[in-house]
């Protein structure tokens, strides 16, 4: 089988790809504005990658579309500060390029595995969010943060109108919350635009302690990469099973609030030697949304997947619980080995 990843640099194309070419026989070609991540699988007789960027190489995109068997394009913006900074660009690529590929796809009678995001569910009232049945409720227009799942949630649409429509072979997954290693770096965190595990790992090591946003109470169901690539490869292996349904992929035994987690941090970091001096002496402060993001942010207290429907068609399961999901997660980053 060919598959070919677009985004594959990131943080799940990474992952992805070292999962397929360490668990299976198919061959990947990878496409992304870097490879930087995927320098270990450069000369494999397996791999293929493409510098490119996605908003001008079409005609690239196109023939590699055409010669691939399942196209996963996973090229997106998932990250709130850049939701608020720059949401037109946002928009742009996770919607307007994305559909673009769907749409090479259908030309091409290719199979689509999509990345949608459990920011869909938004502010829905559900206390578990079950795919095909939870409301999809987000905030006022004055709210930009709402722009990517609106974006997410239309391609989610879309896929599955030209499902209907014109036969397109498509999967949806909504990852819960996946972290591990290579999710942001440190000089994300720098400019402030990493996500809340980094980011606040970065601030204990820095001395500048840990900000909890209106103190920290949402909640939300951290997943480690390695189960959500397991769940990929079970959608990737079982066409039948997963043609035209949509996955939630996240653990909702992990369920912790942003607090917990902080505490969390602090004490995976006192294990090791090179972070446990400042994790000792990390602080813990509150501060408003409007004060850290700005205006535009918005929020849901909690988001609990119900893992059913995958669990029935595939047999998935996560099986990494926080504390460990956590410790792995800090322990990777490079800052650990000093």
């Amino acid at each position: 089988m060919k598959i070919l990843i677009l985004g594959a640099n990131g943080f799940i194309g990474s992952h992805l790809v070292q999962g397929i070419l360490d668990e299976t026989d198919w061959s990947v070609s990878a496409f992304d504005l870097s490879g930087s991540n995927l320098e270990a699988y450069a000369d494999g007789p397996r791999f293929s990658f493409r510098q490119g960027d996605i908003f001008t190489d079409d005609d690239w995109l196109r023939r590699a579309v055409a010669d691939s068997d399942v196209v996963l394009p996973l090229a997106g913006i998932a990250k709130p500060s850049y939701y608020l900074s720059k949401p037109l660009w946002t928009f742009e690529l996770d919607f307007e390029q994305n559909l673009k590929i769907v749409r090479m796809c259908v030309e091409a009678d290719r199979r689509v595995i999509f990345p949608s995001t459990s920011e869909v569910y938004g502010m829905s009232t559900d206390t578990v969010l079950k795919e095909d049945e939870s409301p999809l409720i987000v905030g006022p227009i004055g709210k930009m943060r709402w722009i990517y799942s609106c974006g997410k949630q239309m391609m989610d649409r879309v896929i599955t109108a030209y499902g209907q429509e014109r036969g397109l072979r498509y999967t949806l997954f909504r990852p819960f919350n996946w972290i591990g290693p290579r999710l942001d770096t440190f000089r994300d965190a720098e400019e402030r635009t990493a996500r809340s595990i980094t980011q606040m790992a970065h601030d204990v090591l820095t001395g500048h302690g840990i900000t909890l946003v209106n103190g920290g109470e949402q909640q939300r169901s951290f997943t480690y990469i390695s189960d959500g690539i397991a769940a990929l490869l079970a959608i990737l292996r079982d066409e039948r099973a997963s043609d035209g349904r949509i996955f939630n992929i996240g653990n909702p035994d992990n369920n912790a609030s942003i607090k917990q987690l902080a505490g969390i941090i602090i004490e995976a970091m006192k294990e090791i030697p090179a972070f446990r001096e400042a994790a000792e002496r990390a602080t813990v402060t509150v501060m408003p949304a409007e004060e850290y993001y700005g205006n535009g942010y918005d929020d849901m207290q909690n988001r609990v997947p119900s893992i059913e429907a995958i669990g029935e068609a595939l047999g998935w399961k996560p099986v990494v619980p926080l504390r460990e999901a956590v410790a792995r997660t800090i322990a990777s980053y490079p800052q650990a080995r000093r």
